[in-house]
């Protein structure tokens, strides 16, 4: 069954709750196998008018330095001037520039997103997962995306050949997103 927002004709803001989102990147390693990490620090809002989606837009915030894969030494090289330089570049955002609905639940969200001082385009596919009401009365939205972009265009370049031919590390990031965003009163 679809899940469907009720129009309300009011652009509500949603705040980005981190506990119960999870920003996932997933990246070729050697050429056969899979890393994936995510980012547990991040912050934004979802500005939603119901009854006219291309009104709406989100802003999101990521801090760099939250970087985890489960291996605190690669965490480490990411965090570092090799990749995303968290010393220098603390944060990762998105901010959206249109929306469009493609499908009942389904959206392109086209956006700017910035990596070390790069900005550049990227759509997101996304869908919009419900509405509820948490057992504590707040009201809660869903939504989920994903994109692929090449790391490289936003200077994340570091790589070691291997000796079979390709690199340790992937150009290809595919970027995940499950998120849920708390109503917020006015």
């Amino acid at each position: 069954m679809s899940a469907v927002l009720p129009i309300t004709g009011t652009t509500t803001a949603w705040a980005i709750d981190a506990a119960h989102t999870d920003v996932q990147f997933a990246v070729r390693h050697m050429m056969m196998s899979t890393v994936k990490g995510h980012f547990p620090t991040l912050s934004g809002t979802i500005w939603l008018n119901e009854a006219n989606l291309a009104d709406s837009s989100v802003e999101v915030e990521i801090d760099t330095a939250s970087v985890t894969t489960r291996d605190a030494n690669r965490d480490a090289h990411l965090r570092s001037a090799d990749f995303l330089d968290a010393e220098h570049y603390p944060k990762i955002t998105f901010k959206s520039t249109r929306i469009t609905q493609t499908g009942s639940d389904e959206f392109k969200v086209g956006g700017d997103l910035t990596i070390k001082d790069v900005t550049l385009p990227v759509v997101l596919d996304a869908t919009f997962n419900g509405r509820s009401k948490t057992p504590f009365g707040t009201e809660i939205v869903s939504f989920s995306a994903e994109t692929t972009i090449n790391r490289k265009d936003w200077g994340l370049t570091y790589n070691i050949a291997i000796e079979t031919g390709g690199f340790v590390v992937g150009d290809k990031l595919k970027i995940s997103i499950e998120s849920e965003a708390v109503l917020q009163q006015s």
